[in-house]
């Protein structure tokens, strides 16, 4: 068992008052050794992937805006609105022990955008060699079973909570991330879990 099992949501912000998935924020949670940190990607209009928590950024729907109109708005602490490159080169910096958690999230204008985003956020992170420490996770199912297309060994897991264990071992997800009310609900996929050695979070 490691001795810091946390994983930092949107990287380690609240006790410093960074910004939520801000650089400062991952770079923190490095600092920490902690077990992982998580971000969220977004497509803009104009194929730039950049890291957010929801799907509008200073009032403007990410994926409807181009990248140069996104950053005329800074961030708290004066970062601006990291991109994927930028987050995981930074990820990658004096990094022995943090796994970076990446979501992708569902696309609000359509499955098929959101399957693009995913084979693009996968190749941004091979191409910057960064595959051994990062695993994905997902609301949106097609995107998981994208990216498993593209790659075979990643570690991918689902968040919607809809899917029992054995399902998703079907189409080769690696683990379950699911709410902690959807296991009282279905106690029985805990040792399902176990028995198809799908990973289980909560």
């Amino acid at each position: 068992m490691k001795k810091n099992a946390i994983v930092a949501h949107r990287g380690a912000w609240k006790k410093n008052n960074l910004p939520e998935n801000s650089i400062a924020s991952l770079k923190h949670a490095i600092d920490l050794k902690l077990t992982g940190s998580e971000f969220d990607v977004w497509r803009t209009a104009d194929d730039s992937l950049v890291i957010n928590h929801d799907a509008h950024y200073n009032k403007l729907l990410i994926e409807e805006t181009n990248y140069a109109d996104l950053i005329q708005f800074k961030l708290s602490n004066g970062e601006k609105l990291p991109t994927l490159h930028e987050y995981i080169t930074e990820g990658k910096k004096n990094n022995k022990h943090t796994l970076l958690v990446c979501e992708i999230k569902p696309s609000e204008i359509s499955k098929e955008r959101g399957k693009k985003t995913a084979l693009k956020t996968v190749e941004t992170i091979k191409q910057l060699n960064a595959d051994k420490i990062i695993c994905y996770i997902s609301f949106d199912y097609e995107i998981l079973k994208q990216i498993r297309e593209v790659d075979q060994k990643t570690v991918l897991q689902y968040l919607e909570g809809n899917k029992s264990p054995k399902e998703v071992k079907a189409d080769k997800i690696s683990g379950v991330d699911y709410h902690y009310s959807v296991f009282k609900k279905h106690p029985e996929w805990i040792e399902e879990a176990k028995e198809n050695n799908i990973i289980l979070n909560a």
